[in-house]
């Protein structure tokens, strides 16, 4: 027998049957309306789950979660109809109580405790990632674009009354499959999140039938010990992001490598703020760093490798790309000490012959002949889409050698190399070798050298107008309408900067003067 449900219930399946009939959308409000109905009493509501069309489940959900009706959500969460369930689009609109989101976690550890499963229950992902399916609570309907892929084609049909057929059994059973987390982990220092301790807790009982998936990995700061028992509970093989952004030693990064060697399917890679032991034995070093680059043998899908304030590259660039098996989209070195012959290595390596995204700011090239850096530009010159050269040092005789294999950027957008000393000459050399690029809209130029009053950076704001306006005229007459900027060299005393485009962006000095 049915629960005697809310006459607002049967009223909407009425006329939703309807309006489908006639081909007219009913008004989303009815459904909300019934769902807030059902929740007046929670255990009517749990009652009604079986046979409640599956359409009535996210409003009713939705009300449940706002409303932090947690034996409600436990019960949907074992009944819910779709493969997915995107909680953490929710969490994000709500933040919720641990409370509720215990409740969801046990509605899941119930279901998985269970050794067969009712064939409707078709729950295969619980994803709580925030910018995942973020239109799903208000287009939640399966008749509608973007949510269809969340539901099951049955999911997406009239809704109709469900009837038990007097002494039928209950719905088929079906083995369980493994459920799958997907969420986004950021490991720092600090009292762990209780919900997240509660999750790893959960994972650990149902190892294998619960499987926790992290496309996006954030390590900022947290013991290694304690990372390594929140990563044995991780899936590695579904990691595609991983940023390691802590001032790390390299015996840490070495004691981490193992873990990075089991994320396969690693797209994107940044490390940032590596250091080595003043005194370390360059034994234990060279361990180290063996270890690290071995590990790229194994990432046969990156994609995109940052490298920041790394402080053991100089000499050593060429051991971490020869590991490197696949063509690179994006390769940036930032703040690193790098030699020539590492320059060298880089141009020869096969990895970036279809670079999209080439970024070196911050690298001191001053005094390294241009030669391998045209050389990478060159080979790159048929997928280059930006390029970044800011505070690189380089002087107007290297940048003069550098502009034929700019001029052979097709594909080039945008490309800022602010913070070089470059002159007015040579920038309108620049503007003639890239006219016929006319891809390139964004470019952010040092203020030439002209711009300054003194050698200890004093920029003339007159001087810098009337260069800037020149540029201006001469992109016209080349028929080139690219947006670009001045950037002027860190102020000596505040250390932010000026910019121009037309009118300036002062610092704070100026401003204050």
């Amino acid at each position: 027998m049915w629960p005697e449900l809310p006459q607002q219930v049967y009223f909407q399946e009425a006329l939703q049957s309807r309006f489908f009939r006639m081909g007219i959308r009913a008004p989303p409000q009815l459904l909300e309306l019934a769902g807030q109905s059902l929740l007046r009493d929670e255990a009517l509501a749990i009652a009604a789950l079986e046979e409640l069309p599956a359409e009535l489940f996210p409003p009713l959900f939705f009300a449940a979660f706002a409303g932090m009706r947690s034996q409600a959500l436990k019960a949907m969460v074992q009944a819910w109809p779709f493969p997915c369930l995107p909680l953490g689009a929710l969490m994000k609109e709500h933040k919720p109580q641990l409370e509720t989101f215990q409740a969801a976690i046990d509605g899941l550890d119930v279901l998985l405790a269970q050794e067969v499963r009712p064939r409707r229950w078709k729950l295969q992902v619980l994803d709580l990632r925030r910018n995942a399916h973020q239109d799903f609570w208000t287009m939640w309907s399966g008749t509608r674009a973007g949510v269809c892929s969340l539901l099951e084609p049955e999911a997406a049909q009239p809704m109709r009354k469900r009837r038990r057929v007097e002494g039928a059994r209950a719905w088929p059973k079906q083995t369980c499959a493994p459920v799958e987390v997907l969420i986004d982990l950021y490991l720092k220092e600090g009292t762990p999140d209780p919900s997240l301790s509660y999750l790893l807790k959960k994972v650990k009982q149902r190892r294998g039938s619960l499987r926790l998936c992290c496309q996006k990995l954030r390590v900022f700061a947290m013991p290694m010990q304690n990372m390594r028992k929140i990563l044995k509970l991780v899936q590695l093989d579904s990691v595609q992001d991983l940023e390691v952004n802590c001032t790390w030693k390299l015996a840490t990064l070495g004691r981490f490598a193992p873990h990075l060697g089991q994320m396969v399917n690693l797209r994107r890679l940044l490390l940032s703020h590596i250091h080595m032991m003043p005194h370390a034995a360059p034994s234990k070093e060279e361990h180290c760093i063996s270890q690290l680059t071995a590990q790229f043998l194994s990432l046969q899908h990156l994609q995109e490798l940052y490298l920041d304030s790394i402080s053991f590259l100089e000499g050593r660039l060429d051991q971490v790309l020869r590991c490197l098996k696949n063509p690179l989209e994006t390769l940036s070195i930032t703040n690193c000490l790098i030699s020539e012959s590492d320059l060298m290595h880089l141009s020869q390596c096969p990895s970036v012959s279809q670079l999209k995204d080439l970024g070196l700011s911050g690298v001191n090239l001053t005094s390294i002949s241009s030669e391998p850096l045209r050389v990478l530009i060159e080979k790159a010159s048929a997928t280059l889409q930006d390029l970044d050269l800011d505070e690189c040092g380089i002087m107007d005789s290297q940048f003069s050698a550098l502009l034929p294999a700019l001029s052979h950027c097709s594909q080039l957008t945008t490309f800022s190399f602010c913070g070089n000393p470059i002159s007015m000459a040579v920038l309108e050399s620049l503007l003639r070798h890239t006219a016929g690029l006319s891809n390139l809209s964004h470019v952010l130029y040092p203020a030439p050298l002209e711009s300054y009053e003194d050698v200890r950076g004093t920029l003339h704001l007159g001087r810098l107008a009337h260069l800037h306006a020149r540029l201006k005229q001469m992109l016209r007459e080349l028929g080139q309408p690219s947006v670009f900027w001045f950037s002027a060299n860190p102020c000596p005393h505040c250390g932010d900067r000026t910019f121009y485009n037309p009118e300036p962006i002062l610092c704070p000095c100026y401003m204050a003067a």
